[in-house]
């Protein structure tokens, strides 16, 4: 039955090359929008959620924990990698991920604001319980997604990287379109001397108080809603895996050299698992051991894999930059965005976070025309990154008065309210740290990529690793010493 169905599939989707490589790259495109498309969708739509649930404005660091914890997916599946090669069957695995986070979407819509009473207390125990599920498959989805995406040719993994990218913009449009967390400032008013001298003295009066007080408008649709159309995107990520994994160099007419995932027999046979050591990669598709064995050494493809070769320092640098830039981008500075942003506005926040998630993207499509895999540049590329980041933590930890706050400049590095030019320098700020480690995240992987099937499930390892111990750093900085600071924007009086 399957050789009937690829034989006509053979002959109704006869594609030319160059039309098979653009539905590829947006198949690839699609199978990385649900590498982390759940946890952005929660962070974006957190402010909506913490009016709601009894937690409050508690929630975000129970939502960090609860990532963390989620951990334990990517951690079993590398030690079942490392342990017992084979054990795990690498497509099996993509399914359930994608099928669990369809579905944890689902009954999100449906029970996210079910409670149950805990140590006399009420908690958002339903929340929980689906938060973690989303993020088990998040968080799996950095050891397992890219291992699979070693079957394509390197270009497309450019473009798995920017359906990555996208994971994150997507929510962040809904969100906007949603008008989650928008605001404007009210003038209210309060006879509070009137009610103190009545009460003293049984008579008099006084002048109004007038306050400033933030006031946030109800969002164009509901949270439920958005939850169903996680689930939508999700299940599209589905489909584009099953798309991909059903590709065959017979049903696409495509040249040898750019066969993309074999037929599915034979990739079953030869990609039982996520460690399967008979099958590396020469940077154009899988190759089997024994016949890089019996490769010329002389052979372009042989010279090719050699120039690849990394030194034990330099490999152990690259791994360095994954756990760095992984860490910075997904746990330190998320962590205290709202502190760096929100003292100047609450249209400075959402712009930073909206036009953050579109410069990923763009340096991934950037990256696959202007690739530059020289680790002296990455290197420095790294630390700029890192100096963008630093400002943004410096005017987190200065919150809620931050340098320029107010002042015509201070908008600009980070976006601006009034005027327009103080919002623009906070959001460059932001802009800027992303775009520079995106482009980072994205070339190491296509190095590693390159190099083995194997190293690309270490690359994944290490950017969990990375996530971690930045999420874990921040968390006791923000919730339990206090170093950070949060104020109202309209109420918030600082010194000139």
């Amino acid at each position: 039955m399957r050789r009937m169905i690829t034989h006509h599939m053979g002959h109704k989707n006869r594609f030319k090359p160059g039309t098979m490589a653009l539905v590829v790259h947006l198949l690839a495109c699609a199978f990385g929008l649900g590498s982390w498309l759940a946890v952005n969708g929660l962070w974006v739509e957190l402010p909506l959620i913490v009016n709601a649930l009894p937690e409050g404005w508690s929630l975000p660091s129970y939502l960090t924990v609860i990532i963390q914890l989620a951990n334990v997916g990517p951690l079993l599946v590398t030690l079942l990698h490392k342990l017992r090669p084979g054990y795990l069957r690498e497509t099996a695995v993509i399914y359930a991920v994608l099928a669990v986070g369809a579905v944890a979407c689902v009954l999100l819509a449906v029970f996210w604001r079910v409670t149950t009473v805990v140590a006399g207390a009420p908690r958002s125990t339903a929340f929980f319980a689906l938060t973690f599920f989303l993020s088990l498959v998040d968080c799996t989805s950095s050891v397992t997604f890219l291992p699979f995406m070693a079957r394509l040719p390197a270009e497309y993994v450019a473009t798995f990287f920017v359906g990555e990218g996208l994971s994150g913009f997507v929510p962040g449009l809904v969100a906007l379109a949603q008008g989650v967390g928008m605001a404007t400032c009210v003038n209210t008013t309060h006879n509070a001397t009137v009610q103190n001298l009545t009460a003293a003295a049984g008579g008099g009066g006084g002048d109004d108080a007038w306050t400033s007080q933030t006031q946030y408008l109800p969002p164009n649709f509901s949270p439920e809603v958005f939850f169903y159309l996680l689930a939508a995107m999700m299940c599209v990520s589905l489909a584009a895996f099953e798309a991909l994994r059903r590709l065959t160099r017979t049903s696409f007419e495509l040249p040898a050299t750019e066969a993309l995932v074999p037929d599915f027999a034979a990739s079953e046979a030869s990609s039982s698992g996520l460690d399967n050591p008979g099958l590396e990669t020469d940077g154009r598709g899988p190759l089997r051991h024994d016949a890089a064995k019996e490769t010329n050494p002389i052979e372009p493809a042989a010279v090719a894999a050699d120039q690849l070769d990394l030194s034990a320092r330099q490999l152990g640098f690259v791994y360095f930059l994954v756990v760095w830039v992984n860490s910075a981008t997904n746990g330190l500075l998320p962590s205290v965005q709202t502190y760096s942003c929100m003292p100047y506005g609450n249209l400075a926040y959402h712009l930073s976070a909206a036009l953050a998630s579109v410069a990923n993207p763009v340096v991934c499509i950037a990256a696959m025309f202007f690739p530059n895999r020289s680790l002296l540049f990455l290197g420095a590329l790294g630390a700029l990154g890192t100096a963008f980041g630093s400002y943004n933590m410096a005017m987190a930890a200065l919150s809620p008065c931050p340098l320029l706050q107010g002042s015509a400049a201070g908008v600009v590095i980070i976006v601006s309210d009034a005027p327009c030019d103080r919002i623009l320098y906070k959001v460059l700020s932001w802009v800027f740290f992303t775009g520079t480690c995106s482009y980072v995240k994205v070339m190491v992987g296509v190095m590693l990529r390159d190099r083995s099937h194997s190293a690309l499930v270490w690359c994944g390892a290490a950017a969990q690793a990375g996530s971690l111990v930045g999420s874990v750093t921040m968390f006791p900085l923000v919730n339990t010493y206090g170093l950070f600071t949060s104020g109202d924007y309209c109420s918030t009086k600082c010194p000139l």
